[in-house]
């Protein structure tokens, strides 16, 4: 839990110093981050709003060897691959994964997801793109429950150019002003709170919806 936290607080600094060590094999790294936290249901855990801020940040930077155009191009795909493959995942294998590893593929994480559907319909594979664990578990729950491929694939994409769209641009542009630059722990704590801020709003408005209605004495 320590080495999460502290990967996340300090992502600038990981990935200048896999640049230092490694090169170009960033964008292989970026790739398949991006990839694994969308695409697979057991790495919801994986920076993604945090990730695409601090690339942009870092590729701010002419000397960090990292350019902008490229890696918004990677991640573009990685986000687009990842979350069909989840899609077909949860078509192919998802009511079979959910009974055999409820510890991995968690009741309560779908539950969330499935409120999200709920609510905002097939438009839950955009708007999870700026959530956490939702992002992760909202493809393959369209693939369990067999939304129409194409209806995926509009918002899948759409939802991708939005995600990245934003979020990288930010970095660019925000993420070397001094005030940000020397609080960006502070700064990737405030995407972090923000992100989840919707799906604690669902839990809360759920939860009281739940709660048994007091009526009046007469």
């Amino acid at each position: 839990m320590t080495e999460i936290l502290d990967l996340f607080l300090h992502l600038p600094d990981h990935l200048a110093e896999f640049i230092r060590d490694h090169g170009t094999l960033i964008y292989g790294l970026l790739f398949l981050i991006v990839f694994c936290e969308t695409g697979l249901v057991v790495t919801p855990f994986l920076p993604g709003d945090s990730l695409l801020f601090a690339i942009g940040a870092l590729a701010a930077d002419p000397l960090s060897g990292l350019n902008i155009w490229i890696s918004a191009a990677i991640l573009l795909v990685a986000a687009i691959l990842g979350d069909t493959v989840n899609y077909w995942i949860g078509r192919k294998a998802g009511g079979w994964m959910m009974r055999k590893f409820p510890r991995i593929v968690k009741p309560a994480h779908i539950a969330k997801t499935n409120e999200f559907f709920t609510r905002y319909g097939g438009k839950t594979i955009i708007i999870a793109r700026f959530v956490p664990i939702v992002r992760t578990f909202a493809p393959f729950v369209a693939g369990t429950g067999e939304m129409d491929y194409r209806r995926f694939m509009f918002f899948n994409v759409t939802g991708a150019l939005l995600w990245v769209g934003l979020i990288l641009p930010a970095g660019w542009f925000f993420g070397n002003i001094p005030v940000v630059k020397q609080n960006f722990e502070l700064v990737i704590l405030g995407i972090i709170v923000i992100s989840v801020l919707p799906m604690i709003y669902e839990i809360a408005r759920s939860r009281l919806k739940k709660q048994p209605q007091i009526e009046p004495a007469e």
